[in-house]
């Protein structure tokens, strides 16, 4: 496993940690497949029953690491090897929906600092969300000029209704956790010592009950919001291929980075 993402197993739960502390866990190409390749790794193990989502401190994901992605070495095409689950396309993407593979157990984020743009969407993706007091939630795709290709413009809304979900996207402002807790983002708000643990107690709590019993109800839920969302999932692929390709402007995002850094640093503390 690679050591941008660490993985510890006991009590048929998996912590799967992003480690990439000094820049904020930023998602580089590395950590990107190493976070798909973990949770990949835990769906297919027998002394695994729930997974949890966490990072190093003192952030949980600053998003897409804008210096790679200005740089554009990280949105490259991998050989098209159709027996390859880790295959990427043209646009620097896996086959699959969103970043991580196909999956059947319950996955429990646990956010202990700021989950920005590319880091919120990991969130989003989570079946359910723990915050730590010290969380916070930005989408600033618009504040770089980039589009979401992991499910935001149709999880973030099924999260907090379109209105807010609209909100949030045109300001690129933060989200406190009380607030992200108002509005149903997150199930709970802890203190920042209580994160791991009072997790721990959910996911404990899950895994005690008949592990088919639940991963069909998860798969219940799943197949009922498809009849809603699948065509925005589609729609959002779409805008996020064809904005890579036809209109984004990776000189413009360097130019960029800096005033957002700031911003988001500002909002945080402020």
């Amino acid at each position: 496993m690679s050591d941008v993402v660490l993985v510890d197993v006991a009590e048929r739960v998996a912590t799967i940690t992003l480690h990439r502390p000094q820049v904020r866990n930023a998602i580089n190409g590395e950590l990107g497949l190493a976070l798909a390749r973990a949770v990949g790794d835990a769906e297919t193990r027998d002394d695994v029953d729930v997974l949890i989502l966490t990072a190093t401190d003192p952030a949980f994901c600053a998003g897409a690491d804008l210096g790679e992605v200005a740089s554009g070495t990280g949105r490259t095409a991998t050989p098209a090897d159709p027996d390859d689950p880790w295959r990427r396309d043209d646009v620097g993407r896996f086959t699959f929906r969103g970043p991580f593979p196909p999956r059947t157990k319950l996955l429990i984020g646990a956010i202990n600092g700021p989950a920005i743009t590319g880091g919120f969407e990991l969130a989003l993706n989570c079946d359910l969300l723990v915050a730590s007091e010290r969380a916070r939630f930005a989408d600033t795709h618009a504040r770089v000029g980039v589009m979401p290709g992991w499910g935001l413009t149709v999880l973030l809304a099924e999260a907090v209704g379109l209105r807010r979900a609209r909100e949030l996207s045109a300001t690129g402002n933060f989200l406190t956790a009380e607030q992200a807790l108002g509005w149903g983002l997150v199930n709970h708000v802890v203190e920042h010592e209580r994160l791991l643990p009072f997790t721990r107690e959910l996911a404990l709590a899950a895994a005690e009950n008949d592990q088919r019993a639940v991963r069909r109800m998860l798969q219940s839920y799943d197949e009922i919001a498809a009849t809603i969302y699948d065509r925005g999932w589609a729609v959002e692929d779409r805008v996020n291929r064809d904005w890579w390709t036809t209109t984004f402007d990776r000189a413009e995002l360097g130019r960029r980075r800096a005033d957002v850094l700031t911003r988001g640093r500002d909002q945080v503390t402020g």
